[in-house]
């Protein structure tokens, strides 16, 4: 009952101004149902702070704080020290940074809190772009994609911001995405429970930027973890666990033709991402723990 509660409760309202079927929103609204009425956000400059909104009309039933893209694992920081010296050390801290504030113009904050091990959640919405200034690509943009400064595809690869992290030596780092709604929904419940910077990486499709429909996000999402391009795995205190294995990996082209920005792919482009992905998939697969997951 006290789970069937949980779940019940909304903290991002109705009326917020997504748009349609945004990745963002859909899987936000299950994070925040786990982590409870305990919480503060702080919002980097992104969707999310206009999705959040500012008084009198916020959409979000939680306290929140805007920061700048740069400055938002500090202000993080800063915040969860302030409560901790008021002895509130119960309250979650949580940093909410698109993959903008995340890859590239936050990734100094970042690293900065990682290394000192500020007992912060920082959670990376990634919509693979800039969407909220124009749909122009980040480091987060995979090979292919089309946006507004990559008009014929871009040249090179997304940053795997899951080894940087790892680099860090942090004690909790992992993938979600709402199409596995009970796997995040685990991985919420962990990071609760665990002191220190934990770091989730939530893919959060966009349709918009990414040309598909906004009934589209889940199949979308579901169809990137099937195709092995955003596997879903956590690396606890430095060990690496898989949490979904497809019985067989799709072929990515069935990832890629569902969406608009990669429509004028050749074909020589998409198989060098197949061969790519497979690639990936040997070395994670090589690097699974056989130990137990002492957050299981």
């Amino acid at each position: 009952m006290k789970e069937i509660n949980a779940l019940a409760a909304e903290y991002l309202l109705p009326g917020h101004t997504a748009c349609p079927g945004c990745g963002a929103a859909v899987a936000i609204r299950h994070v925040v149902k786990i982590l409870g009425k305990n919480t503060v956000f702080v919002i980097a400059a992104s969707c999310f702070s206009i999705i959040a909104g500012q008084l009198p009309t916020r959409a979000f039933a939680l306290n929140v704080f805007h920061s700048p893209f740069a400055s938002a694992a500090a202000v993080g920081s800063g915040l969860k020290r302030g409560l901790q010296a008021l002895g509130q050390d119960d309250i979650q801290v949580v940093v909410l940074a698109g993959d903008g504030g995340t890859f590239d113009i936050g990734l100094q904050g970042l690293s900065a809190a990682a290394e000192r091990n500020e007992d912060l959640i920082f959670i990376c919405y990634d919509n693979e772009a800039y969407m909220n200034t124009g749909m122009q690509r980040s480091s987060a943009t995979p090979l292919g994609a089309v946006s507004q400064t990559t008009p014929q595809g871009k040249k090179n690869a997304k940053k795997d911001i899951m080894q940087i992290m790892a680099a860090h030596k942090i004690s909790y780092a992992a993938t979600a995405t709402a199409a596995f709604p009970h796997d995040l929904y685990a991985k919420i419940e962990k990071v609760k429970k665990i002191k220190g910077l934990r770091f989730l990486h939530l893919l959060c499709p966009c349709p918009a930027g990414w040309g598909i429909g906004s009934n589209e996000t889940i199949t979308i999402s579901r169809l990137a973890v099937e195709c092995g391009v955003f596997p879903l795995y956590e690396i606890v205190q430095g060990e690496l666990f898989l949490n979904y294995k497809p019985e067989k990996l799709l072929p990515v082209k069935a990832y890629l033709q569902r969406q608009r920005r990669f429509a004028s792919l050749p074909a020589e482009q998409i198989n060098v991402m197949q061969a790519d992905i497979q690639n990936y998939w040997r070395e994670l697969l090589s690097k699974i723990s056989t130990g137990n997951n002492p957050f299981s």
